[in-house]
Order: C-alpha cells, then sequence, then structure tokens
C-alpha cells in the first residue's frame, strides 16, 4: 500500500500521471488520424457502392459494386460486434507480426485503430445518407464528376454530422486507451492498475480518473463548437 505521506510522493505521482497521460494522448492521437482517414473513406464506399449510389457501378460492373459493398459492410459490422477487450486479445499475433511485439504503448495502437475505423465508417455512413438527394441530383445535372459530387456536394454538407460522429469515435477511443493500458498498453489504465488495483492506492485513481474525464470533456467541447460553427457557414 501506498503512503500519500511518504516523502517525494506528490512529486512523484505527478510524473507518473504527466508520463501516462502523454502516452495515452500520443495513442490517442495516431489512432484518430488513421481512424478519420480510412473511417472517411469507408463509410462514403459504403453509401456510393449501395444501390442507386453515385458509384453503383464502378468499372462499369454492377457485380463489382454489390461486391464492394457487401464485403465493407461485412468488415464493419464484424469489428462494431466483438468486444474490444475480445478484439485486442485476437490481434495479438497479428500486432507481434506487425511491430515485433504485442504489448505496450505503441502496440496499443493497433488494436484501437481496428476497434475504431469500423465505429466511425458506420457514423461516417450514417451522416452522409442525411444528405439531401436534391443537392446530389442538382449536382450531377450541372455536369459535376463522381468525384466532385463527393468532394464538393456529399462531403461538404455532411461536416457537422461528420464532426459530431467524430467526437463521439475519439471519446470511446480515450475509453478504449484505458482498457489497453491495463493489460500492457501503457497510458492511465495501466496506472490505474499498476498503482491503484495492485498497490491500493486511491488517490492514483481518483487523479487517473479526473483527467480522463477532462480529455473527455475537452473533446466533447471542442467538438460541439467546431460542429456548431460549420453547422452556421
Amino acid at each position: 500500500m501506498i503512503d500519500s505521506n511518504a516523502p517525494g510522493f506528490w512529486p512523484q505521482l505527478f510524473e507518473t500521471l504527466l508520463k501516462a497521460t502523454g502516452e495515452t494522448l500520443f495513442q490517442v492521437a495516431i489512432t484518430m488520424v488513421i481512424t478519420l482517414v480510412v473511417g472517411l473513406a469507408a463509410g462514403t464506399l459504403l453509401v456510393v457502392t449501395d444501390r442507386g449510389g453515385i458509384l453503383e457501378r464502378p468499372f462499369g460492373s454492377l457485380i463489382a459494386g454489390r461486391i464492394v459493398n457487401a464485403v465493407l459492410q461485412a468488415v464493419v459490422n464484424l469489428g462494431r460486434s466483438i468486444p474490444f477487450i475480445i478484439l485486442m486479445i485476437a490481434l495479438i499475433p497479428f500486432t507481434r507480426l506487425l511491430l515485433g511485439s504485442a504489448f505496450g504503448v505503441t502496440a496499443a495502437i493497433v488494436p484501437l485503430t481496428v476497434a475504431a475505423i469500423p465505429f466511425y465508417a458506420r457514423i461516417v455512413e450514417i451522416s452522409l445518407r442525411e444528405v439531401n438527394e436534391g443537392l446530389v441530383e442538382a449536382g450531377h445535372s450541372l455536369g459535376a464528376t463522381r468525384w466532385q459530387l463527393v468532394s464538393k456536394v456529399i462531403v461538404p454538407e455532411a461536416v457537422p454530422g461528420l464532426i459530431r460522429g467524430f467526437t463521439t469515435t475519439v471519446v470511446s477511443i480515450v475509453n478504449y486507451s484505458a482498457i489497453v493500458g491495463a493489460i500492457g498498453g501503457g497510458g492511465l489504465g495501466d496506472v490505474a492498475i499498476r498503482y491503484g488495483h495492485q498497490r491500493y492506492s486511491v488517490i492514483h485513481i481518483v487523479t487517473v480518473i479526473i483527467v480522463l474525464v477532462a480529455i473527455v470533456q475537452i473533446v466533447q467541447v471542442v467538438g460541439a463548437r467546431l460542429a456548431n460553427r460549420m453547422s452556421h457557414r
């Protein structure tokens, strides 16, 4: 059991939390970037390759469009249906093959990303489907290409929803990062387990909770304000 009255306790606590917070933010930041790029692309393909979508016949083949859409739907559904703790364990061999180690701060990014991409891809799909079809038809009648319809009509119109969805995704990533840290992924979850649980330090548990809540609140506020600003453009 850790004695909070011991000499050097508070400086050591601050140093430990600072290091762990940096590790968590690193994991979240890298996962955010990958999730934004891949999730946005996957979600967009789910919409445009669906029946009646502007890319229903890629390469002039209806069958190709059906296959692409069916595969993406299956991957997204599979990724969203597996509990994160099970997904993380299942990915240990792949993570070790990819990075040489299945544990550690960097290795934790792999399961975080694999879990977050399907989640955000589905949110992207929902947001893009809410775009007024009249705007797409108007763009098409003006001679816009399929790429122009996606990049200048569909996605821009869905930006507020995409931002709100991404905010929700980032909050989930923060939560997942704590779980990863609890089983060897570093970060705040690691502090909670090593000091809070194994060494019975309530102070470590409380401070980890405070830091996590602060991170989530900052993400929520920034995301909400950015979405509102884009809505009023």
